[in-house]
């Protein structure tokens, strides 16, 4: 028998996890977009330092031929770029140490179900090899294949995370009472979910090009960047609508045949608000000049997305289990 608070510590525990890691997420898409993934062109320290220097005067005379010879040519110290690197890097940190105490809790259960725990563990390998991951995205001078990488890992291990919780409650989820669901409901989120991979892959070789315009203009003259645009793109764009139409009509069917108070009915509005905060995020790149607030906007939106779809997901099967 699980001691239910030490459940509902793991629960709170694996919850706030969730949500550091889509901090992260955002985090990484501010320095994506800040242009300062190279602010600190060493890992794991910083310009040599564990605690990088605020103005280039604390630096060798001749750092530039230092790191030229380490392969990153025109290095060049800018303080704001350096301190966005390095608070992404501590958050990144920080992430590791909650996911240990993730896994750390998690063996509460195991005598009732060795899963759940094998998953937060796994969970915990996962993001010590995200932290190499990162390290090996410094040292490839920021490839977009694998900055790409990168945040498709994270994509993966916010899945395991939402799942493992999930699982933890699903005596509780198996209460949820979805028998006026339309039975077409699970297949069409599934298809919701393969779309939104498909426009999460999409996005990726958008951002790609985006990362190689930004280069070409030295991150300046923003309102020029739309005339760069891929084929890629555009595509992209359009296919917002199908993502748009399938998710609101899985809202609609929640709002109609699930109970008010039901946290279906939560995860159902809360989805339909993010599809439409991206596609309102994306439009303002287009049209708006890529105002870099709205990148690291539309790239947190997508990764939330996918995770309350998996979580609704998740939450139909183990209700449905008790039809």
């Amino acid at each position: 028998m699980i001691n239910p608070q030490a459940a509902a510590h793991f629960r709170r525990l694996g919850t706030l996890t969730i949500f550091a890691v889509y901090f992260v997420i955002l985090v990484g898409g501010i320095v994506r977009a800040s242009g300062s993934g190279m602010g600190c062109p060493d890992w794991p320290t910083c310009f040599g330092q564990w605690v990088p220097p605020t103005d280039e005067s604390q630096l060798p005379a001749n750092y530039h031929q230092i790191y030229a010879e380490r392969g990153y040519e025109n290095t060049q110290f800018n303080p704001i770029k350096t301190w966005t690197e390095y608070a992404n890097r501590l958050v990144g940190v920080t992430i590791g140490f909650l996911i240990l105490l993730t896994a750390w809790s998690s063996r509460i259960y195991l005598k009732t179900d060795k899963t759940i725990f094998y998953l937060a563990a796994s969970v915990f390998l996962l993001v010590g090899f995200q932290g190499w991951l990162g390290s090996t995205v410094v040292a490839s001078n920021l490839k977009p294949l694998m900055i790409t990488l990168h945040m498709l890992l994270a994509l993966f291990i916010v899945a395991l995370l939402i799942y493992t919780i999930a699982r933890s409650q699903r005596e509780a989820i198996a209460q949820i009472d979805v028998r006026a669901l339309p039975n077409r409901f699970k297949t069409v989120l599934i298809a919701a979910m393969i779309l939104t991979l498909l426009q999460v892959a999409m996005g990726t070789q958008v951002r790609e090009a985006v990362d190689f315009i930004a280069h070409n203009h030295a991150y300046i003259e923003r309102q020029y960047w739309h005339d760069d645009f891929p084929l890629i793109f555009y595509i992209h764009r359009s296919f917002s609508s199908i993502i748009l139409f399938t998710n609101l009509w899985l809202t609609w069917k929640i709002v109609r045949y699930v109970d008010k108070k039901s946290l279906l009915r939560t995860i159902g509005l809360s989805l339909a608000a993010l599809i439409v905060t991206a596609i309102i995020a994306g439009i303002s790149l287009d049209r708006l000049g890529m105002p870099p607030v709205a990148q690291p906007i539309h790239l947190l939106m997508a990764n939330l997305i996918f995770g309350v779809q998996f979580f609704l997901y998740s939450c139909l099967n183990y209700a449905s289990a008790r039809r």
